[in-house]
């Protein structure tokens, strides 16, 4: 967890994150990177053990999510290559897959404390959100990227 004091809060940020798996369920890692809390972008490259790929979609925003909460953000945007998550969390699907229904629900709790929006990119649109992913994925570390 990020540690902030009040003076330390930021207005806004913008996050990229991604998700996958190899094979659905298989090995999973997600990957987030956050601008606007300072100078340097910050990057989440995390492996998550054995899940399919909407979770570890879910589990990138529930990250990005953290982060901004953590570093006191007012607002938080976040583009993300999966229509599944951007369209059940800006209310244009239902939730009712059983497997997702908590980690929407967490979600959804944490953007309530900030100004939370989320957009569909295409996939070459989020290729470094994708390539912390993949190398979470095959459980490399990211400071070597």
């Amino acid at each position: 967890m990020v540690e902030t004091n009040s003076e330390d809060a930021v207005p806004n940020l913008i996050a990229h994150i991604d998700g996958g798996s190899l094979g659905n369920p298989g090995p999973a890692g997600v990957g987030v990177v956050i601008c606007g809390g300072g100078a340097r972008p910050i990057r989440i490259c995390k492996w998550i053990g054995h899940q399919d790929n909407n979770v570890a979609e879910y589990m990138a925003l529930l990250e990005a999510l953290q982060c901004a909460v953590s570093l006191k953000a007012a607002r938080l945007h976040v583009y993300s290559d999966s229509e599944v998550v951007v369209k059940q969390m800006s209310g244009q699907y239902k939730c009712r897959s059983p497997r997702l229904y908590s980690l929407n629900w967490t979600c959804r709790k944490l953007a309530r404390s900030l100004e939370f929006s989320i957009s569909h990119v295409a996939r070459e649109e989020n290729a470094e959100a994708n390539t912390l992913a993949n190398l979470a994925v095959r459980g490399l570390n990211a400071q070597a990227w």
